[in-house]
């Protein structure tokens, strides 16, 4: 044993510079598939006769699927020396249920670390009871467990009959639990929550439950019986979400509502908030009202943003010129509009210089002051260069290496959390040159997403890689769309990662939906397919030249229409025409808004990467959208 575990430490201190050849991973393969049969020697044998970065992977395949008390001593070594690495969990996991399901309670305890699985976390307090802990000290530690939203497991019963019957539970921790079950949480938890109110209160449950189903059930006045503060507080819940579905039901029922409680400065506040927010993304005529009535303590980016908007729409400058003039720390899109309403009111120096200012950055409103007073655009890039000696000590890190490998194997998934955990406990230095390193590769994502996480902003030809250059290039001239637009679009909705899949189950570097592959390659095409570069590429210029064919040749209602789809973007275009910029300012949706412009700002910036030196936002500038 002995020997098992120098191998396993030195492997770990990276003191072995270990290969990643193709022929090096077909031998880690079938040492993997041996660790699956369960024969420890066999498993000891592979090992002995392999150099891999992920040998240890061989070790926790073994152990996750064999746990037994007769390899105890080396399952807690690996434990130990792969402690808070990916590896840990997968094999600490499997142990504790292993330790679970044999009753052994002492060495249950002993494996325990800190978890958010509260099953796990039920039995470590649960089996410190059973051999004599303090009740105290374990029971103080069992309400974070209780109050959640949702039901927990069985095997939390015990412990939390233990902790009622100790008297712990107060009726301030079961209105916690009402309120965070009914505001996002199982709603079916609400009928058990019920028998736990006193008799006279059992109705709130009822009342946050019905609220919950159909928000209307809030302008229901007859259902307050006395006008309480827990009432005022479904009531406040109940407002926030009616007026996201009934505008007129919710503002009636606000205007009665507010003669029954007597609600506190800080409810008034946040429904105030959320009706602004609420008619503002609606374009409703009420929006202004509630814009302005929200305190200005509340006034975040999101709201400013609405608020820009709304004055806008109504070609409001002074409104706007109110709005930011001695306004602190103005982001550079509210420099540029008010710079815009100067203009509009003939202030033109005062115009001017902050459009100057703006037209310095590297954005999309940089650009766009560039275009307005015809100035090149500025990417202000800083080449990265790192001493060779940090790029030798990252590529030899056993956590590089284990990512690298796996990268290599096509485990995206474990690659990325091998990446994490070696970003996570690296200095901003080794961060750097992890992310170079991961670029000569051609893991385009994790170097993007690293270098955002540190804010390193200006390495741009590593933030915006040109990858997949050939397929790229290729299939834009064959579908006739701009290459930058292309890239631009890969680089704003995957990061250039082939194995990206959405929410709502787009896939790959350009994000298709099946749905969308079929009705354009017209016939079905498989998920793994639409994850291969070359196929995702081919469909996605397609799509966006059907896209711009559809909106006439427009790229900017194509742009929106490839985030949201073109039936809703055809709803958004004015039957009066008005300004592009100011169109894509009032884009309903935040998303939509947001990947416009970003979409438009990488164009730029690949535009330049690939030789070319106009300013695309310049022909923003002099196109109009409706009408």
């Amino acid at each position: 044993m002995k020997k098992w575990f120098l191998t396993t430490t030195w492997l770990t201190l990276g003191l072995v510079v270990l290969p990643s050849k193709a022929d090096d991973h077909d031998k880690f393969k079938e040492a993997e598939r041996v660790a699956w049969s369960g024969n420890f020697k066999a498993v000891q044998a592979s090992l002995s006769e392999l150099d891999h970065p992920l040998s240890p992977y061989v070790e926790m395949a073994f152990y996750k699927r064999h746990p037994h008390l007769r390899y105890q001593k080396q399952i807690e070594h690996f434990l130990s020396v792969y402690q808070h690495t990916p590896l840990e969990w997968p094999v600490r996991e499997s142990w504790l249920d292993y330790l679970r399901r044999h009753n052994k309670k002492a060495l249950f305890i002993n494996a325990y670390k800190e978890t958010s699985d509260a099953e796990l976390t039920c039995y470590y307090l649960r089996y410190q009871l059973d051999l004599g802990a303090p009740k105290p000290a374990i029971l103080d530690q069992v309400a974070k467990l209780w109050r959640v939203g949702k039901s927990q497991p069985k095997a939390c019963d015990s412990l939390f009959a233990t902790w009622q019957s100790a008297g712990y539970l107060t009726q301030e921790l079961v209105w916690q639990r009402i309120t965070s079950t009914a505001q996002g949480g199982q709603s079916a938890l609400l009928p058990y929550l019920k028998t736990l109110l006193p008799e006279d209160e059992a109705y709130l449950a009822d009342l946050y439950l019905a609220v919950r189903q159909d928000p209307s059930a809030a302008a229901g006045l007859y259902r307050y019986k006395n006008r309480s503060s827990k009432e005022a507080e479904i009531a406040v819940y109940g407002m926030n979400r009616l007026i996201w579905r009934d505008k007129k039901l919710a503002l009636r029922a606000w205007d009665k509502l507010q003669t029954m409680f007597a609600f506190s400065e800080s409810q008034k506040s946040k429904v105030a908030y959320r009706f602004a927010l609420a008619l503002a993304s609606k374009g409703e005529p009420e929006a202004e009202f509630w814009l302005n009535k929200v305190p200005k303590a509340l006034r975040d980016e999101k709201l400013m943003q609405w608020l820009l908007a709304n004055k806008l729409k109504h070609q409001d400058w002074q409104g706007i010129k109110a709005l930011f003039v001695g306004h602190e720390h103005m982001s550079s899109g509210q420099k540029y509009w008010l710079a815009y309403s100067y203009n509009q009111l003939g202030e033109q120096a005062k115009a001017q210089q902050l459009w100057q200012d703006v037209a310095n950055e590297r954005h999309y409103y940089g650009f766009l002051a560039a275009g307005r007073l015809g100035l090149p655009t500025q990417l202000n890039e800083v080449p990265l260069t790192l001493e060779p000696a940090l790029l030798s000590k990252v590529a030899k890190a056993p956590g590089f290496k284990r990512a690298k490998a796996l990268y290599e194997l096509g485990r995206y998934t474990e690659a990325r959390r091998e990446w994490n955990y070696l970003t996570n406990t690296s200095s901003q230095e080794e961060k750097l040159a992890a992310s170079q390193l991961a670029a000569e590769f051609d893991w385009y994502d994790s170097t993007i997403f690293t270098l955002a996480e540190i804010g390193a902003w200006d390495h741009i030809e590593l933030r915006f890689p040109l990858a997949f250059q050939d397929l790229f290039e290729r299939f834009s001239s064959s579908n006739k769309v701009d290459v930058d637009w292309s890239f631009a679009i890969a680089r704003r909705e995957s990061s250039f990662a082939p194995d990206a899949r959405s929410h709502a189950n787009a896939y790959g570097l350009m994000q298709i939906l099946p749905s969308t592959a079929k009705y354009i390659g017209k016939k079905r095409i498989s998920n793994s397919r639409l994850m291969k570069p070359e196929m995702n590429i081919r469909l996605g210029t397609h799509y966006l030249n059907y896209l711009k064919s559809k909106n006439d040749g427009n790229e900017i209602l194509a742009t929106a229409s490839y985030n949201a789809g073109f039936h809703r973007v055809k709803n958004w275009v004015p039957k009066e025409p008005m300004p592009a910029e100011v169109w894509i300012e009032l884009i309903p949706y935040t998303e939509t808004r947001d990947y416009v412009k970003n979409v438009y700002a990488y164009r730029q910036v690949y535009r330049q990467r690939l030789g070319k030196s106009d300013n695309l936002l310049k022909e923003v500038l002099d196109l109009s959208i409706g009408g």
